[in-house]
């Protein structure tokens, strides 16, 4: 069997990089959440967009835990190591995105289907009576900021890594800035004497929230269960996966199968039906369309 090198020194890089990033996630993200929760008063839209913002916590402290236990090595409570705490902090981010979605979901719905008008009332400030709206516009507006900008860095960082929680978490965040447009327009609906436009747009946002976490638990659970790799962010089968499989089939055209699973980053390949020559190596297989450092190992099965 032949087994991993080791990440190449530019993914070392991109994990360093993404650690960083994810420690200004969580600092903006906590400052929108006391922002949204000062601010959002009885309104459904606003509610639901703080819970979200509350919730993308989530992701961003999963990967810092996974990243401290994927690092270390094989140990003998732990014969294959911690790779797979990856995949298991992707399920725990992908159960409570779903969750909470269909939580908001629900409470959206009832106060649509009850008529609750929700008013927006004043305050006194400086002599003026001044709308409790501007504020949450306000409030909103700012919470649309800093998910855009760490999405966009997050999106290249992940697909170089083939981290899905990273690409998970930058789904999250074009969620949240999403969700702070639908959140102004409820709240300005309101301004305008629109009932129905507040829990609108809450429902909205949940539906958001659910499709997105509908496909990071199957391609969660897909993983877990030894399934073959998929695309990151997809349910489709990985086109590096599918480059592997036919590096080896074209190497060891006599066998039986090629199994192929993902663990964490990486992708474990097992060939039936085969016994490899005593100098072979990863590197002989001349894999076009897979990155080397992604085959953690390649193991024979003679029948």
């Amino acid at each position: 069997m032949t087994e991993r090198r080791g990440h190449p020194p530019a993914i070392e890089r991109d994990i360093r990089a993404a650690r960083r990033l994810e420690w200004w996630n969580i600092g903006w993200s906590v400052s929108i959440v006391v922002v949204m929760g000062l601010t959002m008063g009885a309104s459904q839209a606003m509610k639901t967009a703080w819970l979200e913002d509350t919730l993308g916590l989530v992701p961003p402290i999963v990967f810092l835990i996974a990243t401290r236990y994927e690092g270390r090595a094989a140990d003998k409570r732990f014969h294959y190591g911690y790779d797979r705490v990856n995949s298991l902090g992707f399920l725990v981010a992908a159960v409570a995105l779903g969750g909470v979605g269909l939580f908001l979901l629900r409470d959206s719905i009832v106060a649509l289907w009850y008529r609750e008008h929700v008013t927006i009332g004043s305050a006194r400030v400086l002599g003026h009576d001044i709308w409790l709206g501007w504020f949450m516009l306000a409030a909103q507006a700012y919470a649309t900021i800093p998910p855009l900008i760490i999405g966009r860095k997050e999106l290249p960082l992940a697909e170089r890594m083939r981290d899905k929680l990273i690409h998970t978490d930058a789904l999250m965040n074009k969620a949240n800035w999403q969700t702070g447009i639908a959140g102004i327009l409820g709240v300005g609906g309101l301004g305008f004497g629109l009932w129905w436009a507040d829990p609108v747009a809450a429902i909205l946002i949940s539906l958001s929230i659910v499709w997105d976490a509908w496909n990071a638990l199957k391609i969660a659970t897909a993983e877990l269960v030894d399934g073959i790799p998929r695309e990151l962010g997809d349910t489709r089968i990985s086109k590096e996966a599918q480059a592997l499989a036919m590096a080896l089939e074209r190497e060891f055209p006599g066998a039986k199968r090629v199994l192929l699973r993902e663990t964490g980053r990486y992708i474990r390949a097992e060939v039936v039906g085969a016994v490899p020559p005593a100098d072979f190596s990863i590197d002989s297989l001349g894999i076009d369309g897979c990155e080397d450092w992604r085959v953690d190992s390649v193991s024979f099965r003679p029948a």
